[in-house]
Protein backbone atom coordinates (compact mmCIF):
# COMPACT_ATOMS: atom_id res chain seq x y z
CA UNK A 1 0.00 0.00 0.00
CA UNK A 2 2.78 2.40 0.91
CA UNK A 3 4.61 1.72 -2.37
CA UNK A 4 1.35 2.40 -4.25
CA UNK A 5 1.07 5.71 -2.41
CA UNK A 6 4.59 6.67 -3.48
CA UNK A 7 3.79 5.65 -7.07
CA UNK A 8 0.66 7.81 -7.13
CA UNK A 9 2.53 10.74 -5.61
CA UNK A 10 5.34 10.33 -8.17
CA UNK A 11 2.79 10.28 -11.01
CA UNK A 12 1.04 13.41 -9.73
CA UNK A 13 4.32 15.28 -9.27
CA UNK A 14 5.47 14.21 -12.73
CA UNK A 15 2.25 15.40 -14.38
CA UNK A 16 2.11 18.71 -12.48
CA UNK A 17 5.75 19.61 -13.16
CA UNK A 18 5.40 18.48 -16.77
CA UNK A 19 2.25 20.56 -17.24
CA UNK A 20 3.83 23.74 -15.86
CA UNK A 21 6.92 23.12 -18.00
CA UNK A 22 5.21 22.25 -21.28
CA UNK A 23 2.37 24.78 -21.28
CA UNK A 24 4.72 27.76 -21.92
CA UNK A 25 6.59 25.72 -24.55
CA UNK A 26 3.39 24.78 -26.37
CA UNK A 27 2.10 28.36 -26.12
CA UNK A 28 5.34 29.71 -27.58
CA UNK A 29 5.35 27.05 -30.32
CA UNK A 30 1.72 27.83 -31.24
CA UNK A 31 2.41 31.56 -31.32
CA UNK A 32 5.47 31.09 -33.53
CA UNK A 33 3.54 28.70 -35.80
CA UNK A 34 0.70 31.20 -36.22
CA UNK A 35 3.16 34.01 -36.87
CA UNK A 36 4.97 31.86 -39.41
CA UNK A 37 1.74 30.90 -41.18
CA UNK A 38 0.57 34.51 -41.29
CA UNK A 39 3.92 35.74 -42.57
CA UNK A 40 4.12 32.87 -45.06
CA UNK A 41 0.64 33.51 -46.49
CA UNK A 42 1.13 37.27 -46.59
CA UNK A 43 4.43 36.83 -48.42
CA UNK A 44 2.96 34.53 -51.08
CA UNK A 45 -0.15 36.64 -51.65
CA UNK A 46 1.63 39.98 -51.79
CA UNK A 47 4.28 38.67 -54.18
CA UNK A 48 1.66 36.95 -56.34
CA UNK A 49 -0.51 40.06 -56.54
CA UNK A 50 2.44 42.10 -57.73
CA UNK A 51 3.46 39.48 -60.33
CA UNK A 52 -0.08 39.08 -61.71
CA UNK A 53 -0.72 42.82 -61.91
CA UNK A 54 2.58 43.46 -63.66
CA UNK A 55 2.05 40.61 -66.12
CA UNK A 56 -1.52 41.74 -66.85
CA UNK A 57 -0.26 45.20 -67.69
CA UNK A 58 2.47 43.72 -69.88
CA UNK A 59 0.01 41.59 -71.88
CA UNK A 60 -2.42 44.47 -72.28
CA UNK A 61 0.42 46.65 -73.49
CA UNK A 62 1.49 43.97 -75.98
CA UNK A 63 -2.03 43.76 -77.42
CA UNK A 64 -2.40 47.55 -77.42
CA UNK A 65 0.81 47.88 -79.39
CA UNK A 66 -0.31 45.26 -81.93
CA UNK A 67 -3.69 46.99 -82.33
CA UNK A 68 -1.98 50.37 -82.72
CA UNK A 69 0.33 48.96 -85.39
CA UNK A 70 -2.57 47.58 -87.42
CA UNK A 71 -4.61 50.77 -87.12
CA UNK A 72 -1.61 52.82 -88.20
CA UNK A 73 -1.07 50.61 -91.27
CA UNK A 74 -4.78 50.69 -92.15
CA UNK A 75 -5.02 54.44 -91.77
CA UNK A 76 -1.82 55.29 -93.68
CA UNK A 77 -2.46 53.01 -96.65
CA UNK A 78 -5.43 52.79 -99.00
CA UNK A 79 -7.39 49.68 -99.86
CA UNK A 80 -5.95 49.72 -103.37
CA UNK A 81 -2.39 49.78 -102.04
CA UNK A 82 -2.92 47.01 -99.50
CA UNK A 83 -4.93 44.85 -101.90
CA UNK A 84 -1.82 44.67 -104.06
CA UNK A 85 -0.31 41.40 -102.88
CA UNK A 86 3.30 42.44 -103.67
CA UNK A 87 2.86 45.73 -101.78
CA UNK A 88 1.29 43.92 -98.81
CA UNK A 89 4.07 41.38 -98.78
CA UNK A 90 6.78 44.12 -98.77
CA UNK A 91 4.90 45.91 -96.00
CA UNK A 92 4.70 42.66 -93.96
CA UNK A 93 8.43 42.05 -94.33
CA UNK A 94 9.13 45.63 -93.20
CA UNK A 95 6.99 45.14 -90.09
CA UNK A 96 8.56 41.73 -89.44
CA UNK A 97 12.01 43.30 -89.50
CA UNK A 98 11.07 45.40 -86.46
CA UNK A 99 8.77 42.95 -84.67
CA UNK A 100 8.39 39.18 -84.81
CA UNK A 101 4.93 39.23 -83.24
CA UNK A 102 2.93 38.75 -86.49
CA UNK A 103 2.65 35.52 -88.49
CA UNK A 104 0.79 36.99 -91.49
CA UNK A 105 -1.24 39.91 -92.83
CA UNK A 106 -4.49 39.74 -94.80
CA UNK A 107 -6.84 42.24 -96.47
CA UNK A 108 -10.52 41.28 -96.60
CA UNK A 109 -13.14 43.28 -98.49
CA UNK A 110 -16.66 43.91 -97.26
CA UNK A 111 -17.90 40.75 -98.97
CA UNK A 112 -15.52 38.67 -96.90
CA UNK A 113 -13.13 37.83 -99.76
CA UNK A 114 -9.42 37.55 -98.90
CA UNK A 115 -8.18 39.91 -101.63
CA UNK A 116 -4.53 40.00 -100.54
CA UNK A 117 -2.43 37.84 -98.17
CA UNK A 118 1.19 37.94 -96.94
CA UNK A 119 2.29 34.92 -94.98
CA UNK A 120 3.14 31.23 -95.01
CA UNK A 121 -0.36 29.87 -95.68
CA UNK A 122 -2.35 29.64 -98.95
CA UNK A 123 -5.29 31.72 -97.80
CA UNK A 124 -5.73 34.19 -100.70
CA UNK A 125 -9.23 33.98 -102.16
CA UNK A 126 -10.75 32.43 -99.02
CA UNK A 127 -14.11 33.92 -98.08
CA UNK A 128 -14.79 34.75 -94.38
CA UNK A 129 -18.36 36.07 -94.58
CA UNK A 130 -19.61 33.11 -92.53
CA UNK A 131 -16.94 33.42 -89.82
CA UNK A 132 -17.91 34.89 -86.46
CA UNK A 133 -14.90 37.12 -86.22
CA UNK A 134 -15.69 38.74 -89.60
CA UNK A 135 -19.08 39.93 -88.40
CA UNK A 136 -17.65 41.07 -85.07
CA UNK A 137 -15.01 43.29 -86.66
CA UNK A 138 -17.43 44.68 -89.23
CA UNK A 139 -19.76 45.57 -86.36
CA UNK A 140 -17.25 46.90 -83.77
CA UNK A 141 -14.34 48.06 -85.92
CA UNK A 142 -11.83 46.16 -83.79
CA UNK A 143 -11.74 42.55 -82.81
CA UNK A 144 -9.30 40.36 -80.90
CA UNK A 145 -10.43 36.79 -81.30
CA UNK A 146 -10.23 33.81 -78.98
CA UNK A 147 -7.87 31.07 -80.05
CA UNK A 148 -9.46 28.95 -82.77
CA UNK A 149 -8.44 26.44 -85.46
CA UNK A 150 -9.86 28.17 -88.56
CA UNK A 151 -8.72 27.35 -92.09
CA UNK A 152 -5.16 26.81 -90.85
CA UNK A 153 -6.26 23.81 -88.76
CA UNK A 154 -3.87 25.11 -86.11
CA UNK A 155 -4.62 26.99 -82.87
CA UNK A 156 -4.19 30.76 -83.37
CA UNK A 157 -5.84 34.06 -82.64
CA UNK A 158 -6.12 37.22 -84.77
CA UNK A 159 -6.37 40.97 -84.40
CA UNK A 160 -8.52 42.68 -87.03
CA UNK A 161 -9.30 46.40 -87.62
CA UNK A 162 -11.86 47.83 -90.00
CA UNK A 163 -11.48 51.00 -92.11
CA UNK A 164 -14.13 52.86 -94.08
CA UNK A 165 -12.81 54.37 -97.26
CA UNK A 166 -14.77 55.97 -100.15
CA UNK A 167 -18.06 54.45 -99.10
CA UNK A 168 -16.78 50.96 -98.57
CA UNK A 169 -15.46 48.99 -95.60
CA UNK A 170 -12.50 46.66 -95.55
CA UNK A 171 -10.49 44.79 -92.93
CA UNK A 172 -6.79 44.52 -92.18
CA UNK A 173 -6.24 41.34 -90.24
CA UNK A 174 -3.09 39.95 -88.59
CA UNK A 175 -2.33 36.62 -86.94
CA UNK A 176 -0.29 36.81 -83.71
CA UNK A 177 2.67 34.44 -83.31
CA UNK A 178 1.46 31.94 -80.65
CA UNK A 179 5.01 31.02 -79.60
CA UNK A 180 5.91 34.66 -78.92
CA UNK A 181 2.69 35.24 -77.01
CA UNK A 182 3.04 31.98 -75.03
CA UNK A 183 6.60 32.80 -74.05
CA UNK A 184 5.45 36.26 -72.97
CA UNK A 185 2.88 34.69 -70.66
CA UNK A 186 5.19 32.02 -69.26
CA UNK A 187 7.94 34.42 -68.19
CA UNK A 188 6.27 34.59 -64.76
CA UNK A 189 6.42 30.83 -64.12
CA UNK A 190 8.39 30.27 -60.91
CA UNK A 191 10.02 27.01 -59.80
CA UNK A 192 9.11 23.44 -60.65
CA UNK A 193 5.50 23.86 -59.61
CA UNK A 194 4.81 27.30 -61.09
CA UNK A 195 2.46 27.87 -64.02
CA UNK A 196 1.02 30.78 -66.05
CA UNK A 197 -1.71 30.70 -68.70
CA UNK A 198 -4.75 32.48 -70.15
CA UNK A 199 -8.34 31.23 -70.24
CA UNK A 200 -11.34 32.85 -71.93
CA UNK A 201 -14.69 33.60 -70.32
CA UNK A 202 -15.83 30.04 -71.08
CA UNK A 203 -12.90 28.44 -69.25
CA UNK A 204 -11.03 27.35 -72.40
CA UNK A 205 -7.26 27.59 -72.41
CA UNK A 206 -5.90 30.28 -74.74
CA UNK A 207 -2.27 29.42 -74.05
CA UNK A 208 -0.67 26.14 -73.10
CA UNK A 209 -0.26 25.23 -69.42
CA UNK A 210 2.26 23.03 -67.64
CA UNK A 211 -0.38 21.32 -65.52
CA UNK A 212 -3.86 22.57 -66.52
CA UNK A 213 -3.85 21.26 -70.12
CA UNK A 214 -3.13 22.26 -73.72
CA UNK A 215 -4.51 25.09 -75.84
CA UNK A 216 -8.29 24.81 -76.43
CA UNK A 217 -8.65 22.25 -73.57
CA UNK A 218 -11.18 22.91 -70.86
CA UNK A 219 -9.24 24.38 -67.95
CA UNK A 220 -9.28 22.40 -64.68
CA UNK A 221 -8.46 25.49 -62.61
CA UNK A 222 -10.31 27.67 -62.17
CA UNK A 223 -13.24 25.32 -62.58
CA UNK A 224 -15.59 28.29 -62.64
CA UNK A 225 -14.77 31.56 -64.42
CA UNK A 226 -16.49 34.63 -63.06
CA UNK A 227 -16.14 38.36 -63.50
CA UNK A 228 -14.26 40.43 -60.93
CA UNK A 229 -12.02 43.45 -60.81
CA UNK A 230 -8.45 43.76 -59.67
CA UNK A 231 -6.37 40.76 -58.62
CA UNK A 232 -7.91 37.79 -56.82
CA UNK A 233 -5.97 35.11 -54.90
CA UNK A 234 -7.35 31.58 -54.72
CA UNK A 235 -6.11 28.24 -53.44
CA UNK A 236 -6.79 25.06 -55.33
CA UNK A 237 -5.39 21.88 -56.77
CA UNK A 238 -3.96 21.06 -60.19
CA UNK A 239 -2.68 17.63 -61.25
CA UNK A 240 -2.78 16.48 -57.64
CA UNK A 241 -0.69 19.44 -56.43
CA UNK A 242 -1.80 22.16 -54.07
CA UNK A 243 -1.40 25.59 -55.59
CA UNK A 244 -1.93 29.24 -54.77
CA UNK A 245 -3.08 31.20 -57.83
CA UNK A 246 -3.39 34.89 -58.63
CA UNK A 247 -5.93 35.87 -61.30
CA UNK A 248 -6.73 39.08 -63.18
CA UNK A 249 -8.79 39.91 -66.33
CA UNK A 250 -7.04 41.56 -69.30
CA UNK A 251 -8.53 44.89 -70.31
CA UNK A 252 -8.03 44.45 -74.07
CA UNK A 253 -9.89 41.15 -74.32
CA UNK A 254 -11.99 38.78 -72.23
CA UNK A 255 -9.07 36.64 -71.16
CA UNK A 256 -8.25 35.70 -67.57
CA UNK A 257 -4.58 35.60 -66.61
CA UNK A 258 -3.81 32.82 -64.10
CA UNK A 259 -0.42 32.64 -62.37
CA UNK A 260 -0.05 29.75 -59.89
CA UNK A 261 2.73 28.77 -57.51
CA UNK A 262 3.56 25.74 -55.41
CA UNK A 263 3.24 27.11 -51.85
CA UNK A 264 6.14 24.97 -50.68
CA UNK A 265 8.51 26.57 -53.18
CA UNK A 266 10.06 29.97 -52.72
CA UNK A 267 9.78 29.76 -48.95
CA UNK A 268 12.24 26.93 -48.50
CA UNK A 269 14.28 28.76 -45.84
CA UNK A 270 11.11 29.51 -43.87
CA UNK A 271 9.97 25.89 -44.08
CA UNK A 272 13.41 24.68 -43.03
CA UNK A 273 13.29 27.11 -40.12
CA UNK A 274 9.88 25.77 -39.14
CA UNK A 275 11.16 22.19 -39.36
CA UNK A 276 14.13 23.08 -37.18
CA UNK A 277 11.78 24.72 -34.70
CA UNK A 278 9.60 21.60 -34.60
CA UNK A 279 12.65 19.39 -34.06
CA UNK A 280 13.93 21.71 -31.33
CA UNK A 281 10.48 21.73 -29.74
CA UNK A 282 10.40 17.92 -29.62
CA UNK A 283 13.95 17.85 -28.27
CA UNK A 284 12.92 20.40 -25.66
CA UNK A 285 9.92 18.25 -24.72
CA UNK A 286 12.22 15.22 -24.43
CA UNK A 287 14.67 17.14 -22.23
CA UNK A 288 11.83 18.50 -20.07
CA UNK A 289 10.27 15.04 -19.67
CA UNK A 290 13.63 13.49 -18.81
CA UNK A 291 14.44 16.27 -16.34
CA UNK A 292 10.95 16.06 -14.83
CA UNK A 293 11.30 12.30 -14.42
CA UNK A 294 14.71 12.63 -12.77
CA UNK A 295 13.60 15.46 -10.48
CA UNK A 296 10.42 13.59 -9.51
CA UNK A 297 12.39 10.40 -8.89
CA UNK A 298 14.91 12.32 -6.76
CA UNK A 299 12.12 13.92 -4.71
CA UNK A 300 10.39 10.58 -4.14
CA UNK A 301 13.67 8.86 -3.23
CA UNK A 302 14.45 11.60 -0.71
CA UNK A 303 10.91 11.40 0.63
CA UNK A 304 11.15 7.62 1.00
CA UNK A 305 14.52 8.00 2.71
CA UNK A 306 13.10 10.65 5.06
CA UNK A 307 10.07 8.47 5.84
CA UNK A 308 12.31 5.50 6.56
CA UNK A 309 14.58 7.59 8.76
CA UNK A 310 11.51 8.88 10.59
CA UNK A 311 10.16 5.36 10.97
CA UNK A 312 13.56 4.18 12.18
CA UNK A 313 13.75 7.07 14.64
CA UNK A 314 10.23 6.37 15.85
CA UNK A 315 11.09 2.69 16.26
CA UNK A 316 14.30 3.62 18.07
CA UNK A 317 12.43 5.98 20.40
CA UNK A 318 9.80 3.32 21.02
CA UNK A 319 12.50 0.74 21.64
CA UNK A 320 14.26 3.11 24.04
CA UNK A 321 11.00 3.71 25.91
CA UNK A 322 10.34 -0.02 26.09
CA UNK A 323 13.87 -0.66 27.28
CA UNK A 324 13.65 2.02 29.95
CA UNK A 325 10.32 0.71 31.24
CA UNK A 326 11.39 -2.90 31.04
CA UNK A 327 14.70 -2.04 32.73
CA UNK A 328 12.86 -0.72 35.76
CA UNK A 329 10.52 -3.70 35.70
CA UNK A 330 13.42 -6.15 35.39
CA UNK A 331 15.29 -4.59 38.30
CA UNK A 332 12.18 -4.74 40.50
CA UNK A 333 11.45 -8.31 39.49
CA UNK A 334 15.07 -9.38 40.07
CA UNK A 335 15.12 -7.92 43.58
CA UNK A 336 11.79 -9.53 44.44
CA UNK A 337 12.78 -12.95 43.03
CA UNK A 338 16.29 -13.01 44.54
CA UNK A 339 15.01 -13.12 48.14
CA UNK A 340 12.88 -16.28 47.78
CA UNK A 341 15.62 -17.87 45.66
CA UNK A 342 18.08 -17.24 48.49
CA UNK A 343 15.71 -18.86 50.99
CA UNK A 344 15.19 -21.86 48.68
CA UNK A 345 18.96 -22.22 48.21
CA UNK A 346 19.65 -22.03 51.94
CA UNK A 347 16.84 -24.48 52.73
CA UNK A 348 18.12 -26.95 50.16
CA UNK A 349 21.63 -26.64 51.64
CA UNK A 350 20.33 -27.13 55.17
CA UNK A 351 18.50 -30.28 54.11
CA UNK A 352 21.68 -31.58 52.45
CA UNK A 353 23.60 -30.87 55.69
CA UNK A 354 21.00 -32.82 57.65
CA UNK A 355 21.28 -35.74 55.25
CA UNK A 356 25.03 -35.93 55.91
CA UNK A 357 24.35 -36.88 59.54
CA UNK A 358 21.79 -39.53 58.62
CA UNK A 359 22.38 -43.15 57.68
CA UNK A 360 21.40 -43.56 54.05
CA UNK A 361 20.31 -47.13 54.76
CA UNK A 362 17.75 -46.02 57.28
CA UNK A 363 16.11 -43.44 54.99
CA UNK A 364 13.98 -44.64 52.16
CA UNK A 365 14.68 -42.98 48.78
CA UNK A 366 17.82 -41.29 50.08
CA UNK A 367 19.41 -41.12 46.63
CA UNK A 368 16.28 -39.59 45.06
CA UNK A 369 16.11 -36.95 47.81
CA UNK A 370 19.79 -36.07 47.35
CA UNK A 371 19.36 -35.97 43.57
CA UNK A 372 16.30 -33.69 43.90
CA UNK A 373 18.23 -31.35 46.21
CA UNK A 374 21.01 -31.11 43.64
CA UNK A 375 18.45 -30.26 40.94
CA UNK A 376 16.91 -27.61 43.23
CA UNK A 377 20.35 -26.02 43.76
CA UNK A 378 21.11 -26.19 40.01
CA UNK A 379 17.87 -24.50 39.00
CA UNK A 380 18.14 -21.93 41.80
CA UNK A 381 21.61 -21.04 40.52
CA UNK A 382 20.23 -20.82 36.98
CA UNK A 383 17.37 -18.59 38.14
CA UNK A 384 19.80 -16.36 40.07
CA UNK A 385 21.92 -16.06 36.92
CA UNK A 386 18.84 -14.82 35.06
CA UNK A 387 17.96 -12.33 37.78
CA UNK A 388 21.59 -11.19 37.84
CA UNK A 389 21.41 -10.48 34.13
CA UNK A 390 18.08 -8.73 34.64
CA UNK A 391 19.72 -6.51 37.24
CA UNK A 392 22.51 -5.74 34.80
CA UNK A 393 19.90 -4.89 32.17
CA UNK A 394 18.10 -2.58 34.57
CA UNK A 395 21.16 -0.70 35.81
CA UNK A 396 21.96 2.68 34.20
CA UNK A 397 25.64 3.05 34.98
CA UNK A 398 27.59 5.70 33.08
CA UNK A 399 30.11 4.00 30.81
CA UNK A 400 33.81 4.54 31.40
CA UNK A 401 35.79 6.52 28.86
CA UNK A 402 39.12 5.06 27.77
CA UNK A 403 41.12 4.64 24.58
CA UNK A 404 40.42 1.20 23.18
CA UNK A 405 41.90 -0.73 20.26
CA UNK A 406 38.90 -2.39 18.63
CA UNK A 407 41.12 -4.96 16.87
CA UNK A 408 42.77 -6.02 20.16
CA UNK A 409 39.42 -6.11 21.98
CA UNK A 410 37.89 -8.20 19.19
CA UNK A 411 40.85 -10.61 19.21
CA UNK A 412 40.62 -11.06 23.01
CA UNK A 413 36.88 -11.70 22.84
CA UNK A 414 37.32 -14.34 20.15
CA UNK A 415 39.91 -16.12 22.35
CA UNK A 416 37.29 -16.56 25.10
CA UNK A 417 35.10 -18.55 22.73
CA UNK A 418 37.68 -20.38 20.60
CA UNK A 419 37.47 -23.58 22.64
CA UNK A 420 33.67 -23.64 22.41
CA UNK A 421 33.87 -23.04 18.63
CA UNK A 422 36.57 -25.70 18.25
CA UNK A 423 34.47 -28.20 20.21
CA UNK A 424 31.61 -27.62 17.75
CA UNK A 425 33.90 -27.68 14.67
CA UNK A 426 33.12 -24.04 13.90
CA UNK A 427 35.85 -22.03 12.18
CA UNK A 428 36.14 -18.36 13.19
CA UNK A 429 37.72 -16.21 10.46
CA UNK A 430 39.11 -12.83 11.55
CA UNK A 431 39.49 -9.98 9.02
CA UNK A 432 40.83 -7.10 11.12
CA UNK A 433 41.49 -3.81 9.35
CA UNK A 434 45.09 -2.69 9.81
CA UNK A 435 45.60 0.93 10.85
CA UNK A 436 42.17 1.19 12.45
CA UNK A 437 42.14 4.22 14.80
CA UNK A 438 41.50 3.78 18.53
CA UNK A 439 38.07 4.59 19.90
CA UNK A 440 37.12 6.26 23.16
CA UNK A 441 34.58 4.05 24.93
CA UNK A 442 34.01 1.53 27.73
CA UNK A 443 36.01 -1.60 26.81
CA UNK A 444 34.15 -3.88 29.25
CA UNK A 445 30.74 -3.02 27.83
CA UNK A 446 31.96 -3.30 24.23
CA UNK A 447 33.43 -6.71 25.06
CA UNK A 448 30.07 -7.70 26.57
CA UNK A 449 28.39 -6.71 23.31
CA UNK A 450 30.87 -8.73 21.24
CA UNK A 451 30.49 -11.76 23.55
CA UNK A 452 26.70 -11.66 23.22
CA UNK A 453 26.83 -11.43 19.41
CA UNK A 454 29.50 -14.16 19.08
CA UNK A 455 27.64 -16.49 21.48
CA UNK A 456 24.45 -16.01 19.41
CA UNK A 457 26.42 -16.72 16.21
CA UNK A 458 27.85 -19.95 17.68
CA UNK A 459 24.41 -21.04 18.87
CA UNK A 460 22.93 -20.19 15.41
CA UNK A 461 25.55 -22.25 13.53
CA UNK A 462 25.31 -25.16 15.95
CA UNK A 463 27.99 -27.40 14.46
CA UNK A 464 30.25 -27.57 11.38
CA UNK A 465 30.04 -23.99 10.12
CA UNK A 466 31.85 -20.70 9.78
CA UNK A 467 31.81 -17.37 11.53
CA UNK A 468 33.51 -14.32 10.04
CA UNK A 469 34.33 -11.29 12.16
CA UNK A 470 35.50 -8.16 10.37
CA UNK A 471 36.55 -4.65 11.45
CA UNK A 472 36.63 -1.57 9.21
CA UNK A 473 36.36 2.19 9.18
CA UNK A 474 32.76 3.39 8.78
CA UNK A 475 31.50 5.02 5.59
CA UNK A 476 31.26 8.47 7.20
CA UNK A 477 34.82 8.24 8.69
CA UNK A 478 33.44 9.19 12.14
CA UNK A 479 32.78 5.65 13.33
CA UNK A 480 34.24 2.15 13.17
CA UNK A 481 32.47 -1.05 12.26
CA UNK A 482 32.73 -4.60 13.55
CA UNK A 483 30.54 -7.14 11.78
CA UNK A 484 29.83 -10.78 12.72
CA UNK A 485 28.54 -13.09 9.96
CA UNK A 486 27.47 -16.67 10.49
CA UNK A 487 26.37 -19.57 8.28
CA UNK A 488 23.39 -20.39 10.44
CA UNK A 489 19.74 -20.82 9.34
CA UNK A 490 19.08 -17.07 9.31
CA UNK A 491 16.21 -15.13 10.86
CA UNK A 492 12.75 -15.00 9.23
CA UNK A 493 11.76 -11.52 8.05
CA UNK A 494 8.69 -11.36 10.31
CA UNK A 495 10.93 -11.86 13.38
CA UNK A 496 13.70 -9.38 12.53
CA UNK A 497 11.84 -6.42 14.00
CA UNK A 498 11.51 -8.15 17.43
CA UNK A 499 14.95 -9.67 18.06
CA UNK A 500 16.02 -6.72 20.25
CA UNK A 501 12.93 -6.93 22.45
CA UNK A 502 13.61 -8.20 26.01
CA UNK A 503 12.70 -11.85 26.66
CA UNK A 504 12.18 -12.53 22.93
CA UNK A 505 14.25 -15.44 21.61
CA UNK A 506 14.32 -17.67 18.57
CA UNK A 507 16.10 -20.45 20.47
CA UNK A 508 14.31 -23.56 21.74
CA UNK A 509 12.62 -23.34 25.12
CA UNK A 510 15.14 -23.59 27.99
CA UNK A 511 18.14 -22.57 25.88
CA UNK A 512 17.77 -18.79 25.87
CA UNK A 513 16.51 -16.00 28.11
CA UNK A 514 15.83 -13.43 25.37
CA UNK A 515 18.01 -10.83 27.12
CA UNK A 516 21.29 -11.08 25.20
CA UNK A 517 20.38 -8.85 22.23
CA UNK A 518 18.24 -6.57 24.40
CA UNK A 519 21.25 -5.96 26.71
CA UNK A 520 23.46 -5.46 23.62
CA UNK A 521 21.02 -2.85 22.25
CA UNK A 522 20.88 -1.07 25.62
CA UNK A 523 24.69 -1.02 26.03
CA UNK A 524 25.22 0.40 22.52
CA UNK A 525 22.69 3.16 23.20
CA UNK A 526 24.57 4.12 26.35
CA UNK A 527 27.94 4.33 24.62
CA UNK A 528 26.57 6.12 21.50
CA UNK A 529 26.73 3.18 19.12
CA UNK A 530 24.15 1.38 17.03
CA UNK A 531 23.51 -2.11 15.67
CA UNK A 532 22.02 -3.32 12.39
CA UNK A 533 21.22 -6.80 11.15
CA UNK A 534 20.91 -8.39 7.73
CA UNK A 535 19.49 -11.89 7.49
CA UNK A 536 17.75 -14.19 5.04
CA UNK A 537 16.37 -17.65 5.84
CA UNK A 538 18.87 -20.30 4.76
CA UNK A 539 21.70 -17.76 4.14
CA UNK A 540 22.84 -16.87 7.65
CA UNK A 541 22.91 -13.54 9.46
CA UNK A 542 25.24 -10.55 9.73
CA UNK A 543 25.22 -8.25 12.75
CA UNK A 544 26.92 -4.88 12.17
CA UNK A 545 28.02 -2.91 15.24
CA UNK A 546 28.92 0.77 14.72
CA UNK A 547 30.95 2.54 17.41
CA UNK A 548 31.85 6.27 17.47
CA UNK A 549 35.53 7.23 17.30
CA UNK A 550 35.19 9.64 20.17
CA UNK A 551 32.51 11.35 22.19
Amino acid sequence: MQSQGYSKLRSKLFLVILAFSLVPLFALSLFMHLQFSRTYNDKIQSNLEIVVENKRKGLDMFLEERVAQLRSLASTHSFNELSDNAFLNNLFLTVQAGSKSFVDFGVIDQKGDHVAYAGPYALRGVNYKDEEWFHEVMLKGLYISNVFMGFRKFPHFIIAVMRREAGRSWILRATIDSDVFDSLVKTVQVGQGGDAYLVNDKGVLQTSSRFAGRVLDKCAFPDKVEAFSGVRIRKGETAGREIVAGMAWLQETDWLLVVSEDPTEGVGPLLRTQSIMVILAFLGIGVIMTGTYLVTKSIIVKLIRADREKASLDASLMQSSKMAALGKLAAGVAHEVNNPLTMIRESAGWIKDLLVDEDPKKINNFDEIEKSLNKIEYHVDRAKAVTHRMLGFGRRMEPMQENVSLNMLTDQTVQFLENEALHRNIHIDKDLCQGLPEITTDSAQVQQVLLNILENAIDAVGRDGNIRIRTALGANSREVLVSVSDTGPGIPEDKLSRIFDPFYTTKPVGEGTGLGLAITYSILQKIGGRIEVESSPGQGSTFMIYLPLGR
